[in-house]
């Protein structure tokens, strides 16, 4: 069996939030964007690809039963939260927090002149009613990276932040040159959304904003077309 494409998600054909503060692209359906063709991929619920405005953010509000993952591209972003966390978000770093029965959080770009850019995850848990909880790190990654590398998952002790349901994440770094290899296993499918550059996936190129669903056990090949390349990796259980 190989790898097929499930759904292709071109960054341009996006949903779109725009305040005067903050600039928000929505690759499933958030808030007032509505497509019943694009609600979510498996249990990936929401990528929304945001740019906040100095000194603006999102003030105090509730959440519950998701997986909210916070990863900042440039910037920084002041986390705030019921459970007493407080914290500031920047490039290299990445945060998870279990809203379970029920949390309150706020996101505030401290910078008093530079925007922050940032993407905002939701995955929908294995299982409903969990304690919240909130936990933030540093990135295990090599000053000069080229390949795929953990960030987040359901183990424990992993290297990156805890996912209470079966998804990795992986952060995906690559140089010009020969290409990483990917296997997807049996009973997985996988997401790709385009961070940075031109990554060539087998036959296809995704761009900054572009996201990819591949369904199917295979390999991939993974290659930086014509310069650095970065991305992020969702490998989930097929539901």
């Amino acid at each position: 069996m190989t790898t097929a494409v499930a759904m292709m998600r071109p960054s341009q054909e996006r949903g779109r939030t725009r305040w005067d503060w903050l600039d928000s692209y929505h690759s499933f359906s958030f808030g007032d964007y509505m497509d019943p063709t694009y609600t979510e991929f498996g249990v990936l619920r929401v990528i929304n690809e945001d740019w906040v405005a100095p000194g603006q953010g999102f003030d105090l509000h509730p959440h519950r039963d998701m997986e909210i993952i916070t990863y900042v591209q440039e910037g920084s972003l002041a986390h705030r939260d019921s459970l007493g966390n407080g914290a500031v978000i920047v490039p290299g770093e990445i945060q998870r927090m279990t809203a379970g029965t029920g949390i309150l959080h706020s996101e505030v770009n401290p910078s008093d002149t530079d925007p922050v850019h940032l993407l905002q995850i939701w995955i929908r848990p294995a299982e409903r009613g969990l304690t919240p909880s909130y936990e933030q790190k540093k990135l295990d990654i090599p000053s000069h990276p080229h390949g795929v590398y953990l960030i987040a998952g359901p183990e424990p002790n992993g290297p990156g932040v805890l996912i209470h349901q079966d998804v990795r994440i992986s952060a995906v770094q690559l140089q010009p040159g020969p290409g990483v290899r990917y296997t997807v296993g049996e009973d997985r499918q996988v997401w790709i959304q385009g961070l940075q550059g031109a990554l060539r996936i087998d036959t296809r190129t995704l761009h900054p904003g572009d996201g990819m669903g591949l369904v199917g056990a295979g390999d991939l090949t993974l290659e930086a077309s014509g310069a650095e390349a970065a991305a992020l990796l969702f490998d989930m259980r097929t539901v």
